[in-house]
């Protein structure tokens, strides 16, 4: 009888034994202590102490994020922009755990100046990417104030932005992060991070605009 018959009987009963052998290809080959994907940590609020917002805070927080996902679903760019302090940076980590943009690669880090050239692309009158039937729905919510004082906003969120291309949809969602500092009588954004929970996911074509 074949030794690997007898290997197999002779583990029957103490449980399913995988045995890897020569002859097999694809998933039969694989060994017997394989343990797949390094399982991925669930992604969700990381609790911080909350601040004690008052309702009119909390409506100028809500107001800025529904504006700016909007102007981004209108493809209002500029006036997207604008909403942006001069030194202010978009940012979309590649993984939850980086903690900057300068020594790991990011899906997005853009300051001011690459948003001007992204803008200045998507607006081309020979962009491909815009020349098919393109658009996207943005839904904000669950904003909770970290922080505030008189002159800076720590502000958390949850989103689901649907794309359509074509008769093509697709779905990216996860949490933003915003950075807020006063101007003048506005809160303009010094920073928004883009934590996707599909960040790794494989895309048929890659992002052309902000999510």
């Amino acid at each position: 009888m074949h030794k690997t018959t007898l290997t197999t009987q002779q583990a029957l009963g103490s449980g399913v034994v995988i045995e890897a052998v020569q002859s097999m290809t694809g998933a039969e080959s694989i060994a017997p202590d394989h343990m797949g994907r390094a399982r991925v940590p669930a992604q969700g609020y990381v609790p911080q102490a909350l601040a004690q917002a008052n309702p009119a805070l909390m409506h100028q927080v809500q107001t800025l994020l529904f504006r700016q996902a909007a102007m981004l679903d209108a493809k209002r760019w500029d006036e997207w922009m604008g909403l942006f302090s001069d030194d202010g940076v978009y940012w979309m980590p590649a993984t939850p755990e980086q903690t900057d943009w300068a020594s790991q690669p990011s899906i997005f880090a853009e300051d001011r100046l690459l948003m001007e050239v992204r803008a200045g692309r998507l607006q081309h009158p020979n962009a491909w990417s815009q020349a098919a039937n393109w658009s996207t729905n943005h839904i904000v919510g669950n904003v909770m104030i970290e922080h505030a004082d008189d002159h800076a906003l720590e502000v958390y969120s949850r989103f689901h932005m649907l794309e359509l291309r074509r008769d093509n949809v697709r779905h990216f969602a996860g949490s933003y992060r915003h950075s807020l500092v006063r101007v003048s009588a506005d809160w303009k954004i010094k920073l928004q991070r883009v934590d996707m929970a599909n960040a790794q996911g494989a895309y048929d074509y890659v992002i052309q605009a902000w999510v």
